[in-house]
């Protein structure tokens, strides 16, 4: 519970981090900013028993990691959640999903058009759950620069927060465990 006490609180006082970064207005005073932040999560730990199985379900670890970023998305409004179409992504944005009653929306991160898609969430917060090679790829491509690397594919824990404000791209990398 102290580590959800303190990603929680990390995921707080980074929106306000962000928050005060973007009281940056214009000189008239009189347009707010538009602020789109993206969280991407990596889906939780799924069950390895089948190496064969390429669309295997969560083992109980990644149950409970899911629910677990269900608990550290709780406080944070959130107006879209994307996953892929695998049953460790889906699983993991389940319960995130239900308590925010925010239908899940898939998609294909081979052929996702990052512009649009940027364009479609701009003022908007959503949530994107990905795969040790898409989530930090998207990151990248949401920042509009190669920052971050394929993520180990034991390494389920880590949250990549980007605010867009006015167009100008901030990150930070979290972890949970």
């Amino acid at each position: 519970m102290k580590t959800i006490k303190s990603i929680k609180l990390l995921v707080i006082l980074t929106g306000l981090l962000f928050g005060c970064i973007s009281c940056n207005t214009d000189k008239e005073g009189d347009k707010e900013p538009v602020v789109s932040t993206f969280y991407f999560i990596r889906h939780a730990e799924k069950d390895r028993t089948d190496p064969e199985n390429k669309d295997p379900e969560l083992n109980q670890d990644g149950l409970n990691r899911a629910i677990r970023w269900a608990e550290v998305f709780d406080p944070i409004e959130l107006n879209a959640i994307y996953s892929t179409n695998y049953e460790r992504t889906s699983m993991t944005a389940a319960p995130t999903s239900v308590k925010k009653d925010i239908d899940i929306t898939y998609y294909d991160a081979k052929t996702i058009d990052m512009d649009s898609f940027k364009m479609k969430n701009k003022g908007l917060s959503v949530l994107v759950v990905g795969h040790s090679n898409t989530t930090p790829n998207l990151v990248n491509k949401v920042l509009g620069m190669e920052k971050y690397q394929q993520i180990d594919d034991n390494d389920n824990s880590n949250l990549f927060i980007v605010r867009i404000i006015d167009g100008e791209a901030t990150d930070i990398r979290l972890k949970m465990d």
